[in-house]
């Protein structure tokens, strides 16, 4: 099977600082793909060199098997690439269908779209309740209520449905579940299992280790700028997961 992402001897220099040291991975199309590690192990280096926040030293990116390079998110995005930042960069004083179309305002047909510049916003509330429904949220009925008026897990619930209603091929999501309780939790693991079950593939960063086990499908582990292996839940144990984060244990 052709990986849908594709990284190969990725590196990413600051200076004399090393943030990315040789480091490949591979991303196949339906697969929740979680990577762990240290702070410090290069994780966000690792995704933000694949989805063009930063522009990677050395190595080679495929999407589909075709070669790519990405200068910016904007190159990413449109190779089918969404990523959900764990500032989660939603506007609070616009309302739920806003966010989902923000940066991708849709115009009216005709000389209101093309010469008033006039927008869409009942196209745009349709679709965004289309796409909150497929997504199987149940707590964002109104999608006019303001975002600064939801709670956490809304909020995440937002992001995740303007990457999944815009990437087509990868979703990447930062610590979706870092500030949120037991039952938000719950509800953002079960959007990623939703997003896998649509064809989706999901690479998630967390350092929660349950809910790593719990819904991955493989698990990338980053030590010191490199990847210290990669395993499965049915493989490894969460005690194994940790010592090869920490060194203790190596494969």
């Amino acid at each position: 099977m052709t990986p849908v992402l594709e990284a190969k001897n990725l590196v990413k220099t600051y200076g004399r600082v090393v943030g990315l040291d040789g480091v490949g991975l591979q991303l196949l199309p339906g697969e929740i793909l979680a990577v762990i590690g240290d702070n410090g192990a290069g994780k966000s280096t690792l995704i933000k060199c694949l989805t063009g926040a930063e522009i990677p030293t050395s190595g080679e990116l495929f999407v589909n098997g075709e070669p790519v390079s990405f200068k910016r998110p904007q190159d990413a995005r449109a190779a089918g690439l969404e990523t959900v930042y764990q500032t989660l960069a939603v506007s609070p004083a616009l309302d739920v269908a806003a966010n989902l179309f923000l940066g991708r305002e849709v115009r009216r047909k005709g000389v209101l779209g093309s010469v008033f510049r006039s927008l869409d916003v009942k196209g745009m509330r349709e679709r965004a309740r289309a796409e909150l429904t497929e997504l199987g949220i149940s707590t964002l009925q109104d999608v006019t209520v303001p975002v600064e008026n939801l709670s956490g897990g809304q909020r995440q619930a937002v992001a995740v449905a303007r990457a999944a209603a815009f990437g087509s091929k990868v979703v990447v999501l930062d610590e979706p579940t870092a500030a949120l309780g037991v039952r938000e939790s719950n509800q953002v693991l079960q959007l990623i299992r939703t997003l896998r079950d649509r064809g989706v593939a999901v690479i998630l960063i967390s350092h929660n280790m349950p809910q790593v086990f719990e819904v991955a499908d493989r698990i990338h582990i980053q030590r010191l700028g490199k990847c210290a292996g990669t395993i499965t839940p049915q493989s490894h144990s969460m005690t194994d997961a940790v010592a090869i984060m920490t060194g203790a244990q190596t494969l």
